[in-house]
């Protein structure tokens, strides 16, 4: 099992910052490539580019809870998710309702 995980290409657990505008201000967000790649795939789905993702997914944040915490991991969550949701088949713009955010 251990083989799966070790022989993944190192450049994909290699972190990279990258700068982001959200609400006018530029901030940085370093993630794992991996996360990147992810978030990528996101965006096109949407047909937005990576930057409009991100944004959007820090005002819905913002929208839903007065604390957006620690937002690299809310990030790196949303890519698990969406995965899962992915992996699914679940074609819905909509998570299943296990996944959703609640108030």
């Amino acid at each position: 099992m251990c083989n799966i995980y070790t022989s993944t290409d190192p450049i994909l657990y290699e972190s990279r910052t990258r700068s982001v505008r959200i609400f006018g201000v530029v901030t940085t967000i370093r993630m794992e490539n991996a996360f990147w790649n992810v978030l990528q795939e996101m965006a096109e789905s949407e047909k937005v580019t990576t930057n409009q993702l991100i944004s959007t997914l820090y005002e819905e944040l913002v929208q839903c809870r007065e604390d957006t915490g620690n937002f690299a991991s809310f990030l790196r969550v949303c890519c698990l998710r969406y995965l899962n949701v992915r992996e699914r088949g679940e074609a819905s713009s909509q998570p299943p309702a296990s996944l959703r955010v609640v108030k």
